[in-house]
């Protein structure tokens, strides 16, 4: 069975940090491509930032520059490093691996955690 656990969203202030961590079970965690979604009220979830394999990287404009993914394949483990934090940035956020196996796209498993409430206050 595929888990996903997501950790560490809270309150913080506009401009403040907040570090996510995705603990991931069920799966070959060290081969996945990984990625970060959000889902504000009212919104789609969607892709933020992945992480392939190899630690290649790709974020959305609206991170860009302010957040960091990162991964510890011994710890089956994934990590959003969330700095300058904006009144946009509220949402929960979860994690979740490419079932895809393709360069092109990043394709969720049909696996969600409960995912971690992100709030910023102004």
């Amino acid at each position: 069975q595929v888990q996903f656990v997501e950790s560490g969203g809270g309150l913080v202030q506009a401009g403040g940090s907040l570090r996510l961590s995705c603990a991931v079970s069920g799966l070959t965690f060290s081969i996945k491509s990984m990625a970060w979604y959000r889902q504000a009220p009212g919104k789609q979830r969607e892709l933020i930032a992945m992480i392939r394999s190899g630690g290649t990287t790709n974020y959305v404009d609206s991170v860009k520059g302010r957040f960091t993914i990162t991964r510890d394949n011994a710890e089956n483990a994934l990590y959003l490093q969330m700095t300058s934090l904006n009144p946009e940035d509220p949402a929960v956020y979860y994690c979740n691996a490419d079932q895809s196996a393709r360069a092109s796209v990043f394709v969720p498993t049909g696996y969600w955690g409960p995912g971690t409430q992100v709030t910023v206050s102004s």
